[in-house]
């Protein structure tokens, strides 16, 4: 069955390169609508003809710095959807409007655990709808100079994902996890973006990462972690990068049935992968979920004991 969110859920907060306020409003939608971002400032400004409608769509992802951003027909943008994308994909919600009053989601503590939490204390409400799934049939992979992802045949939501580092406070890590039985919200919801020192001060001398703080993010100089309190796991940079790529591939439009081995990928790469993914005939299919499979995806289950878990 789909799900959406019972109720409206406001997140208040800071746009992690504008540094501007930006306020968000998580929705129940239709069966079947899928995920839809509104920006709410677009649709109140009567000057503003253009649409303020923007698909949770791989095909609409255009490139862009260190985020994933989406840009309609009209050329309106919304930016760092990754997070929000992650939590309404790790708590199993596949229809939501939601409306931001700006350019970029907010970034709260630069990790998915606030979505998740007001996600779940709002409850979700099972719809009619039959719900479908996005089957891997058979291999797909990207390669840059610097990164491979690839997609395969699983029976379940699987993310392989290796990073390296010369930060010794990164350095090499690996990991793997099936995302069922609230696997997201207890391993991976609460590990926050991160970055090296010298980017923020790059960033910051090029107008980018105005609202980054050593709170919202895990910042690093080689061996030393700046931020507060240190890490929250010793691997959280990889478990980072796994709640990424799940927000990512959710812009496919709809649960994926298959695994993600990611060597060192990121926001632009996943999305090639999607894009190589549609692009290749008989690699994948939708398939209608039964009471097996929804047991195997990322939502099944999920509360708030999960949560309470990962602090």
């Amino acid at each position: 069955m789909q799900k959406t969110v019972a109720k409206n859920i406001r997140f208040d907060g800071v746009g992690l390169h504008s540094g501007a306020p930006v306020r968000m409003v998580v929705s129940p939608a239709p069966v079947n609508s899928g995920i839809t971002f509104i920006r709410s400032d677009v649709e109140a400004d009567a000057s503003d003809t253009r649409d303020a409608v923007i698909p949770a769509r791989w095909d609409v992802v255009v490139p862009s710095q260190l985020c994933t951003l989406i840009r309609n027909e009209d050329g309106v943008e919304l930016s760092t959807i990754e997070h929000i994308m992650a939590a309404l994909a790790g708590c199993g919600v596949v229809n939501a409007i939601v409306s931001v009053s700006g350019p970029e989601v907010p970034i709260l503590d630069g990790s998915a655990a606030p979505f998740v939490d007001g996600i779940l204390a709002a409850g979700l409400e099972t719809q009619g709808g039959a719900l479908r799934a996005l089957k891997i049939l058979k291999p797909v992979e990207v390669k840059t100079d610097t990164a491979t992802a690839r997609l395969e045949p699983a029976d379940t939501m699987e993310i392989d994902f290796h990073i390296d580092f010369s930060d010794k406070a990164i350095g090499v890590q690996d990991k793997h996890l099936k995302m069922s039985n609230g696997a997201f919200v207890r391993e991976l919801s609460d590990c926050r973006t991160f970055c090296r020192k010298a980017d923020v001060d790059y960033m910051r001398e090029n107008g980018l990462a105005l609202g980054g703080t050593f709170e919202n993010a895990v910042v690093v100089d080689d061996a030393e972690v700046l931020s507060p309190g240190g890490l929250r796991r010793a691997d959280e940079p990889v478990r980072h990068k796994m709640l990424d790529a799940l927000g990512d591939l959710f812009l496919a439009g709809a649960p994926i049935l298959g695994r993600y081995v990611g060597d060192k990928s990121g926001h632009a790469v996943t999305n090639q992968l999607l894009r190589a993914l549609f692009a290749t005939p008989g690699a994948w299919a939708y398939v209608t979920v039964d009471g097996a499979t929804a047991a195997r995806l990322p939502g099944a289950g999920v509360s708030h004991a999960d949560l309470a878990a990962c602090a």
